[in-house]
C-alpha cells in the first residue's frame, strides 16, 4: 500500500470529544482530545484488519478549511 494521509477533526460535545475522519466513515470518541485520537487510530486498524490493503485508496484531500454557518 502506497503511504496516504487522512485527516480527522476533532470537536467537544458535551462531556466527549469526537474524532472523525474526512476521507471515510469512521468515528471515534474518548474523555479528552488525545484519548478521541488514539480510539479513532484503533478504530482505523480494526477497520483494516480484515481488509486488502495492497490496492486500497482514499479520496485524496489536498486542503482543509473549517466553517461555521449560522442557523437562523
Amino acid at each position: 500500500m502506497k503511504k496516504q494521509t487522512l485527516h480527522s477533526i476533532v470537536w467537544k460535545e458535551r462531556d466527549i470529544f469526537v474524532a472523525k475522519f474526512l476521507e471515510l466513515e469512521l468515528a471515534s470518541q474518548g474523555k479528552t482530545k488525545k484519548e478521541a485520537l488514539l480510539n479513532l487510530k484503533e478504530a482505523l486498524d480494526l477497520y483494516l484488519e480484515d481488509e486488502n490493503i495492497t490496492n486500497l485508496s482514499f479520496p485524496y484531500i489536498e486542503d482543509v478549511t473549517t466553517n461555521s454557518i449560522t442557523l437562523s
